[in-house]
């Protein structure tokens, strides 16, 4: 039998690179195809690193353990032995990819729908880049034949060291005296963050454990969740709410009063916090961070970890203290700080631990909303359109490059013209009164996401609601 390229299964396979790892359909990642990812990847890596040995870890999808047999038996079948640690966040693999300077695979497909999963690579140096990708989808070697067995036995030295990472520099009467509520649900850290956090102090309270997958979308919170963070903040008498999405990158976390701050206002107080010098975010992310006065740089990229990780580059070697972070919340730490006496390596991958830990170091002598407010006053607001095909949300971007006014007119936007448009990823549009529209097809699901900006959260909230309900009429 005529062995297989794996760069042709995976062409053929209907999973591809996103804005943050290869995604697609659960009924895609079949055996083989988990195998050519694996193998290609293990061959890309082989031409600038020396190792033995790659650690793989999951999230909480059911579909994620098979995948992870079929990536594992992959391994092996060309003599790479696999440290294995089950289900734990993506940033703890990422700091033990680091620590053990092997290269690492996760399996998740983190907030997109439950019918989709998805693989992360890692670099004994980072995560990989657009470059790497390439590297991978061009890899020639043969697919050999791959024996699947049982998945080994879980390893707990990962979740040891992301623990380590944040109670090495953080005091343990840190969040003492404050009550933590924890929501759960399905996230691949649940098992990790009440140990932490009563560890630092806090009393916590485990809140909304699911046995089902839930797909949390920290750009996207839907409102059954806002609500329910209201009714468990009054039941509870919380001083915060913390979560994630699924694989634990991306945080969700409310003020006392049971409102979740938007991710890129939580992080802008983080690096605040962190004394950050600049920082590199995404085009999509709230102009409060210019704004505020709080950097000496900031650096407008596409979305995506990727280009996040890549402006770090250039800022390293100007700046001593580099950070980025996304409008979905996830913190990447690009330079190694100084914090409480304590060195804290940097983690150029997004976490979710960090920017909540130091928020809630910022308001021990205060509260949560009030740091908010000291905020200059712009307001973000996002949601999407699932099931929506990228090929319209294309067509959508084109019409309102070529026929501006005609596309606004379409989405009910009346009463101010544009001033400005960014096609940075997307279709960003700045109008003469301030505020923003930006529509963006997702990379990683076929999704159109719509971000607003203006003076006011209901205002803001308004123009997605608006911009949205017009364009699925469109559809």
């Amino acid at each position: 039998m005529t062995q297989v390229c794996v760069s042709q299964v995976i062409k053929e396979s209907g999973v591809a690179f996103g804005t943050s790892g290869a995604r697609g359909l659960v009924t895609d990642f079949k055996s083989e195809v988990c195998a050519a990812f694996t193998l290609a990847f293990i061959q890309a890596m082989q031409q600038s690193f020396s190792f033995k040995r790659l650690a793989i870890a999951i999230d909480n999808r059911p579909s994620s353990p098979d995948i992870a047999a079929a990536c594992i038996a992959a391994a092996k079948a060309v003599g790479i032995e696999v440290d294995y640690y089950g289900v734990i966040p993506t940033p703890a693999l990422a700091v033990t990819s680091l620590a053990e300077k092997i290269p690492a695979i996760m399996v998740t497909g983190s907030h997109i729908p439950f019918d989709r999963n998805g693989l992360k690579f890692y670099r004994p140096d980072g995560e990989i880049s657009k470059e790497d990708e390439l590297d991978i989808l061009a890899v020639g070697v043969k697919l050999p034949k791959v024996e699947e067995s049982d998945l080994p036995r879980v390893q707990t030295k990962a979740a040891d060291y992301y623990l380590a990472r944040y109670l090495n520099v953080f005091g343990a009467d840190l969040l003492k005296g404050k009550r933590i509520g924890i929501y759960e649900h399905s996230s691949a850290g649940r098992d990790l963050y009440a140990n932490l956090f009563e560890q630092l102090g806090a009393t916590v309270v485990s809140l909304g454990r699911s046995d089902c997958f839930v797909p949390i979308d920290t750009e996207a919170v839907g409102l059954a969740d806002i609500e329910m963070a209201k009714n468990w903040q009054n039941e509870y008498q919380l001083d915060a709410i913390f979560s994630t999405d699924g694989d634990g990158d991306r945080p969700l976390l409310s003020d006392e009063t049971g409102t979740y701050l938007r991710g890129d206002i939580l992080c802008l107080l983080a690096a605040k916090h962190l004394n950050i010098e600049a920082v590199a975010v995404p085009v999509s992310c709230n102009t409060a961070i210019e704004a505020s006065g709080a950097f000496q740089r900031v650096e407008r990229t596409k979305i995506g970890s990727p280009y996040v990780i890549a402006a770090f580059d250039e800022l390293n070697h100007a700046y001593q203290r580099v950070a980025g972070f996304e409008a979905n919340g996830g913190f990447l730490l690009g330079s190694d700080v100084s914090l409480n006496g304590a060195q804290l390596s940097a983690l150029p991958t997004r976490d979710a631990v960090l920017p909540v830990l130091a928020v809630l170091v910022m308001a021990s002598k205060s509260t949560i909303s009030s740091l908010v407010d000291r905020l200059p006053s712009s307001y973000t607001a996002s949601d999407r359109i699932q099931n929506f095909p990228r090929n319209k949300s294309l067509e959508i971007i084109e019409q309102g490059l070529k026929k501006n006014q005609q596309l606004l007119s379409q989405l009910g936007i009346t009463g101010f013209k544009l001033a400005t448009t960014d096609t940075t990823d997307g279709l960003r549009m700045t109008f003469t009164n301030g505020e923003i529209v930006h529509l963006r097809p997702s990379g990683n699901a076929p999704e159109l996401r719509c971000y607003a900006e203006s003076d006011s959260v209901e205002r803001a909230e308004l123009l997605v609601k608006l911009v949205l309900s017009a364009i699925d009429k469109l559809k």
